[in-house]
């Protein structure tokens, strides 16, 4: 299986090719980025289906996040994986950027606690807990701090994303620490190409968004036009 793999979701323009045939990533390409992403897909997909040789056609199917994360970055990576799927007649999947960074460490080993927060900012993350076999133990929200906080100290747990220190930095003394600490800004874009080829078929549903809170702009009613 031929996958695509795209991300745009947080601080991050991504994409690879995966060919499961071999087990291996044929391309791949990460520009760290905050803003700036409509401008950089598309052309960084281009570079990464040349290094792989190959056309859309020849894929078998596009895997993109679709977040938490950023509301104009992730409908970007969105749009290019539907508009590539519909131009190619290929199905798209979407996967949350939560479990692209859990991914690595339950491949890793299952059998501990892996917590996967994403600074939401204003003392919130995105949170996503995953027990013992990659089981979702909390499932994708956005928490308070001290909520998350909690919710990691409760079992040895392995602590993964860009929210990872600020759960640290309010850990309980009293707690033993975590497993691991490890401050990503975006997940590895190999892993979603790994999550995206492991998908069950009857799960491809085009991607939308995932969103867990409302916009931060709002309309302003007082602005607003009387109508005739």
């Amino acid at each position: 299986m031929r996958v695509l793999a795209i991300d745009t979701a947080l601080a991050a323009c991504a994409a690879a090719v995966l060919d499961t045939n071999h087990a291996t990533l044929v391309a791949s390409e990460t520009l760290a980025m905050t803003r700036g992403h409509a401008e950089a897909v598309m052309p960084l997909i281009a570079r990464v289906m040349q290094r792989a040789g190959m056309d859309f056609a020849g894929l078998d199917r596009i895997a993109v996040t679709t977040g938490p994360g950023s509301f104009t970055g992730l409908r970007v990576g969105i749009s290019a994986a539907r508009g590539i799927a519909l131009a190619a007649g290929k199905p798209a999947i979407g996967l949350s950027t939560l479990a692209g960074l859990a991914a690595p460490h339950i491949a890793e080993d299952d059998s501990s606690t892996v917590v996967a927060a994403i600074d939401a900012r204003h003392d919130h993350v995105y949170l996503q807990v995953f027990g013992a076999g990659g089981r979702t133990v909390v499932a994708p929200r956005i928490a308070p701090l001290q909520e998350a906080v909690r919710a990691a100290a409760a079992a040895p747990a392995r602590i993964v994303g860009s929210g990872a220190g600020l759960i640290f930095a309010q850990w309980p003394k009293t707690a033993p620490p975590p497993l691991l600490v490890e401050q990503l800004a975006a997940p590895d874009i190999g892993w979603i190409a790994r999550l995206g080829a492991a998908a069950v078929a009857d799960s491809l549903d085009p991607p939308k968004p995932l969103y867990l809170r409302a916009p931060d702009a709002q309309p302003q009613d007082a602005a607003r036009l009387p109508r005739r």
